[in-house]
């Protein structure tokens, strides 16, 4: 809703810089204006301009995971080593053995994918193994996952 409030006013601003000469003779202005709405507006869609975690706080986050979890590789815990793990397909490590349901997930873990089954892990991958109730907070998984991108290279 808020993006067709804003594309409209976008809209009625650049009527209103040509209208008023602001824009060159052939619109050039007008046309850049809207482009350029347009590509931030399908940045904000796709969830890639999203607001970055502090992964100082994320750090401290980190702690309850490190129970189970390891960021060096090839250390598996309870839970697999999260070493390298933002664009590793879920389920994959061959030293680890996942839940049938994880095999199946077909995730990649993106950070949005990440946030989704850290919020809540039984309702993003039902019967997977992972015994973590989740993190609703969205600051949080934020913060998490800027460490897991600064540490889990």
């Amino acid at each position: 809703m808020t993006v067709t409030v804003v594309e409209r006013t976008d809209v009625r601003r650049l009527e209103n810089m040509r209208s008023a000469g602001a824009a060159g003779p052939d619109g050039t202005t007008v046309r850049f204006a809207v482009a350029a709405s347009a590509l931030t507006l399908l940045i904000a869609a796709t969830g890639v301009a999203r607001a970055d975690g502090d992964a100082a706080r994320g750090e401290k986050r980190f702690d309850e995971c490190a129970t189970c979890h390891s960021l060096k590789e090839g250390v598996n815990g309870v839970g697999p080593s999260l070493h390298g793990v933002l664009g590793r397909k879920a389920g994959s490590l061959d030293d680890f053995r996942y839940s049938p349901a994880m095999k199946r997930s077909g995730l990649t873990w993106t950070p949005q994918a990440l946030a989704t089954f850290i919020a809540d892990p039984q309702k993003a991958v039902p019967n997977n193994r992972m015994p973590f109730a989740g993190m609703p907070d969205a600051a949080e998984r934020d913060d998490l996952i800027a460490y897991l991108e600064k540490a889990a290279k």
